[in-house]
């Protein structure tokens, strides 16, 4: 059995300016470390074989208020994915047995949302229009100006998540992947076969994992989303 745990992460600072993010790095706001700290309470006694997030702070600084609540995580390292065959051509030593490796992809990175990063969403709607910023934001294949749709984010998270997460689900580990709302969706339509109409629809709450088991064909067996303290 296999297992993939996809987390988004805690609210950043810009989320609670009510402004769009995308791909500008800004840090995780007080209530997003909280939120952190709550899902790394929930994951505390899960063994966590591999991890997978983007090059985006707020994504990572999740994953490692995650992994400091993990009893099992005694050290980590960090794999950039332009350094990754530098990182993989050296032998492990004995004492590097306990070390998870932390993988980095900007593939993992939220949508980039173009001429409209920065700027806060009221103001957007009141220039724009409610309609055309509604359409921007939840239409799966119309970009914003200079930006990503859905699909085009679709177009980068999948191919990686083919070439570098399925095959640690082949080998029966366990997944962590702290990323971000649209990426996340991504993922989320491919492995529940979910129509456009219904990923635009589907909402990933920040501090609730959802938890995904697999047999050997990589078929779902259960699903579970977190969203309390055990």
């Amino acid at each position: 059995m296999s297992v993939l745990i996809l987390v988004r992460h805690g609210q950043s600072i810009w989320n609670l300016q009510n402004r769009f993010t995308g791909w500008v790095d800004v840090s995780l706001s007080r209530k997003g470390m909280e939120e952190a700290e709550q899902v790394g309470k929930m994951l505390s006694h899960t063994n966590i074989d591999v991890a997978f997030t983007s090059v985006l702070l707020r994504a990572q600084d999740t994953l490692y208020e995650i992994l400091k609540h993990n009893v099992y995580c005694q050290q980590y390292v960090r794999v950039h994915e332009k350094n990754q065959e530098r990182y993989e051509h050296f032998t492990a030593l004995a004492g590097d047995e306990a070390e998870l490796k932390i993988f980095m992809s900007e593939n993992l990175n939220e949508r980039f949302y173009g001429d409209l990063q920065g700027l806060n969403k009221d103001k957007v709607r009141k220039q724009f229009g409610a309609e055309k910023v509604h359409q921007w934001r939840r239409s799966y294949d119309i970009p914003p100006p200079n930006g990503e749709s859905l699909e085009m984010t679709a177009e980068r998270t999948m191919p990686y998540f083919h070439q570098s997460i399925v095959p640690q689900l082949h080998d029966n580990k366990t997944v962590l992947v702290s990323a971000h709302g649209n990426s996340l969706r991504a993922i989320i339509m491919h492995i529940e076969k979910m129509t456009p109409a219904e990923i635009l629809n589907y909402e990933l709450a920040t501090g609730a994992p959802h938890i995904y088991e697999f047999d050997e064909n990589l078929q779902i067996t259960n699903k579970e989303i977190l969203t309390r303290v055990l």
